[in-house]
C-alpha cells in the first residue's frame, strides 16, 4: 500500500481543514516546499498535492507551488483542486503532475473525462469525495445526487483504475477512516482504491491495507504529529 502525504494549499501555505470547512483552516507552515523535502528525506515516494483556492475558484490558483515541488523534489504528485477544462489539465501535467484527479469535473461533464480518460488513461484518478455516500463537489461546497459506490462504477466502465475517496465527516477529524464504506467500495468496484479523510494512527494504516486499499493519504496526522515520519519509514 503507497503512503501518500497530503499537502493541501491555500495562498501557497500549507493548510488543512476540518469537514472540508473553510473557516476552520489552520496554516501549519508557510512553505510547502521544506515539508516536501522533510517527506522526501524520510523515504517517502509519493504526495497528494490539493489546490484549495483552486477548487472553491474553479480554476487553478496554485500552479506555482506545483511546479516548485515538481522542479525540486523527486516525488510522485498528484495533484487535484480546479481542473475545470482540457487547458488546466494540461497546464498541470507540464507543471509537473504525475498525475491528476479529476473530481468537480467528473460529476459535471463524464463526456468529457471519458475522452480524457481514452486519452491519458492511468494518468488520471478519480476524485470520489462524498458526505452521507454523496458526491461532493467544487472543494465540498456543492451538493450532487450520486452515490459514490454508483459514481466509481459509472467510471470503471470508462476505464479509470485509481480512485481517491474522503468520506468528508471523517476528514481532518483524526478519528479513524471510514472502513465500512471503503470495504463496500472494494467489494462492488474492481478499482485501486486510494483511502483519504480521517487517518490518525499506525493501526489504521495497517487496517486500511489490511482492507485491500492501494494507498493512503495523510494529512492532519503527520502535522499533528499522530504518525511519525519515522513509524512511516518502519512502514514503508
Amino acid at each position: 500500500m503507497k503512503i501518500i502525504p497530503a499537502i493541501d494549499v491555500i495562498d501557497g501555505k500549507c493548510v488543512r481543514l476540518s469537514k472540508g470547512d473553510y473557516d476552520t483552516k489552520k496554516v501549519y507552515h508557510e512553505n510547502p516546499l521544506d515539508i516536501a523535502k522533510e517527506y522526501e528525506a524520510n523515504g517517502i515516494q509519493y504526495l497528494h498535492l490539493v489546490d484549495l483556492d483552486g477548487a472553491k475558484a474553479k480554476s487553478i490558483k496554485n500552479l506555482k507551488t506545483l511546479e516548485i515541488l515538481a522542479s525540486e523534489t523527486n516525488l510522485i504528485i498528484d495533484f487535484g483542486g480546479g481542473i475545470k477544462t482540457r487547458e488546466s489539465l494540461e497546464s498541470a501535467f507540464n507543471a509537473g503532475a504525475n498525475q491528476v484527479t479529476i473530481g468537480s469535473i467528473a460529476v459535471e461533464n463524464p463526456e468529457v473525462c471519458e475522452e480524457w480518460i481514452k486519452e491519458f488513461g492511468e494518468k488520471l484518478i478519480l476524485g470520489s469525495d462524498c458526505l452521507d455516500r454523496k458526491v461532493k463537489t467544487s472543494g465540498w461546497l456543492e451538493d450532487s445526487k450520486l452515490d459514490v459506490i454508483e459514481f466509481i462504477q459509472s467510471y470503471q466502465k470508462n476505464g479509470i483504475k485509481y480512485v481517491i475517496c474522503t468520506d468528508i465527516s471523517k476528514d481532518g477529524m483524526l478519528q479513524g477512516p471510514s472502513f465500512e464504506l471503503y470495504e463496500e467500495i472494494l467489494s462492488q468496484c474492481e478499482i485501486s482504491l486510494i483511502a483519504s479523510g480521517g487517518i490518525s494512527s499506525m493501526k489504521d494504516l495497517e487496517d486500511l491495507k489490511e482492507l485491500g486499499c492501494s494507498g493512503a493519504i495523510i494529512g492532519k496526522a503527520l502535522y499533528e504529529r499522530k504518525i511519525s515520519l519515522k513509524e512511516l519509514q518502519k512502514f514503508l
